[in-house]
């Protein structure tokens, strides 16, 4: 189960841990970030959905590479399932395999629509596929194998290229021919102009020869030969100022083009741009809700802590070091100020008793407030069944650097490192912890 990403539940690839324990492929987690406005660990919804926390929060930079994961799941003992092959190895050659394997189902690449096994393609292609292509000798036409026969008993019936004369030799339909001479100008020129010398050098031989009383009837000959090709070289002119037009055409279109794609590009960007800044806000706004919704502003706080027997047990491995409550105030516009909980006990309680510590954050109205603190805190464990709750409370020391104004976020923690044994937090005599919850209450006076 371990191997198993939590979304797609195949095995992990590029397997990522995120703060919750839970483990997501890479691109599986990249997808539900992407899809999901404040994604939620689902195995933590399947496990727990009462006391989700923040670690059950899914982002990308919250989540790092398991490297221990993916080197076991390389290591992996594996083999191909496809039917008729033996192959087995280990995970990390698996990929390699599949894209050798003889037996497996593989789509023509000619585009017939056909899967075929690996080993059969290349019968496929010479006997089954209707795609499979054959170039004429005679003519040059691409033609489906299937069609090749009865091609060549008819390719002799087709016309001829007008360019015959100089050397072409493709023949084809009509629409093959005007496709043809297209695409096969700068060939024909090529043709026609190593026809021209040698005309060039017969005409020259024909004027030299005419002195010795050459016949008539072969210069003009050698006349009409030439105003053939004057002829044809009109034409080619033609063809080819023609396709420069259209060069031209296609140019100034692919610039515009270009043009609109870079605005719709920098539009996208710049809209980009600002759905992170929303979301930026929108999550931030999420958070001012949660801390709205949980705060207190009359100096009395109850803490619900839950799942305690992991918690406790990640305080023991030194996972989790110690729990800040959210914040409350003494009053509405008073200090603000927080707990934290060493479940495994801090300082001369560590190992031995649970620490409970008072915490002055920096507030808002600090300005208007009397510093140092000085008001008496009372902290209380609830028993749950309402017989023995446990009690303790102290002053402020007024020299202490705990109770001045705060210059940082929050002040150095104060308070009782020995507030409760742990033999009597679990003890089953008592209801402090029920259910996996146990409750906290500071009350300042």
């Amino acid at each position: 189960q371990k191997y198993l990403c939590s979304n797609c539940n195949n095995i992990l690839k590029k397997a990522l841990q995120t703060l919750c324990g839970h483990r997501y492929c890479s691109a599986c987690l990249t997808w539900i970030v992407r899809n999901n406005k404040n994604a939620i660990c689902q195995k933590c919804k399947e496990e727990d959905p009462d006391t989700l926390g923040e670690e059950s929060l899914l982002a990308e930079e919250r989540a790092f590479g398991d490297a221990a994961i993916n080197k076991e799941i390389s290591e992996l003992r594996v083999h191909c399932v496809t039917l008729g092959c033996s192959w087995s190895g280990i995970m990390k050659d698996f990929e390699e395999h599949q894209s050798l394997c003889e037996y497996a189902l593989i789509p023509c690449h000619t585009g017939c629509g056909h899967m075929v096994m690996r080993r059969k393609l290349a019968d496929h292609l010479e006997n089954g596929c209707v795609n499979n292509v054959t170039v004429c000798q005679q003519c040059q036409c691409v033609l489906a194998s299937s069609e090749y026969q009865s091609h060549s008993t008819s390719s002799a019936s087709r016309d001829g290229c007008r360019f015959s004369e100089v050397g072409c030799a493709f023949r084809g339909s009509k629409e093959k021919m005007k496709e043809h001479e297209k695409s096969a100008v700068g060939a024909h020129m090529l043709l026609l102009l190593q026809h021209m010398r040698q005309l060039k050098g017969t005409l020259c031989s024909a004027a030299k020869a005419a002195q010795g009383f050459t016949p008539q009837s072969e210069l003009n000959m050698n006349k009409n030969k030439l105003h053939v090709f004057e002829n044809i070289v009109a034409v080619l002119n033609k063809e080819v100022e023609s396709s420069n037009l259209e060069i031209l055409a296609f140019r100034r279109q692919s610039e515009l083009d270009q043009n609109i794609i870079r605005g719709l590009e920098m539009k996208i960007a710049e809209l980009h741009r600002c759905l992170t800044q929303k979301d930026a806000g929108l999550s931030s706004l999420h958070k001012s809700l949660l801390f709205s919704e949980q705060a207190s502003y009359d100096g009395i706080f109850l803490w619900k802590i839950t799942d305690v027997g992991r918690k406790l047990q990640d305080s023991v491995t030194g996972r989790t070091v110690g729990l800040y409550s959210p914040a409350f105030y003494t009053a509405k516009y008073g200090y603000k100020v927080c707990l934290r909980v060493y479940l495994n006990g801090d300082g001369t309680g560590k190992g031995t008793h649970m620490s409970l510590f008072f915490v002055v954050m920096k507030g808002d109205y600090d300005a208007l407030l009397p510093w140092p603190f000085r008001h008496k805190v009372t902290f209380m464990l609830l028993d749950q069944n309402n017989r023995e709750h446990i009690i303790d409370a102290f002053r402020p020391d007024l020299t202490s650097a705990s109770f001045q104004r705060p210059v940082n976020d929050m002040n150095v923690a104060s308070g009782c490192p020995m507030f409760l044994p742990l033999s009597k937090l679990q003890s089953p005599k008592h209801a402090y912890v029920k259910e996996d919850t146990l409750f906290l209450k500071c009350i300042i006076e």
